[in-house]
């Protein structure tokens, strides 16, 4: 596993992984729309991953997860689709708020406090 990612990365790289999941190659275009971000700015997000192993990618080629990249990947949304559904089971929020402060907030909760809220939820049965 790659030492630290920024949260930026971790959101192109959270793209990825569901994106693989969806189709059966996923391409720059693909990413730009998911995020509604420039294809030359997640050109340059892949190749910031691509250096750190976490993904492997040639030109115009189809973007593919290495091990390690698939397990933070999924890592990363496992992790928001958590937060999400206790902010909107606990919380209350709406789908759409709980999504966006789960974007927010999963990049600076620690592992620790993830568990915990995992526990809750099991606990709760929410």
């Amino acid at each position: 596993m790659s030492a630290y990612i920024s949260s930026a990365l971790e959101d192109y790289l959270e793209a990825i992984y569901l994106l693989s999941g969806l189709k059966t190659s996923v391409r720059i275009t693909d990413i730009a729309v998911q995020l509604g971000i420039s294809k030359p700015s997640v050109n340059r997000a892949v190749n910031s991953l691509k250096k750190l192993g976490l993904v492997s990618h040639e030109p115009y080629g189809a973007i593919i997860l290495t091990q390690s990249g698939h397990e933070l990947g999924e890592q990363v949304s496992r992790r928001h689709i958590m937060i999400k559904k206790f902010l909107m089971s606990v919380l209350n929020l709406s789908e759409s708020d709980a999504d966006n402060e789960a974007c927010r907030i999963e990049h600076g909760i620690s592992q620790n406090t993830v568990e915990k809220i995992e526990n809750f939820m099991k606990d709760a049965a929410v």
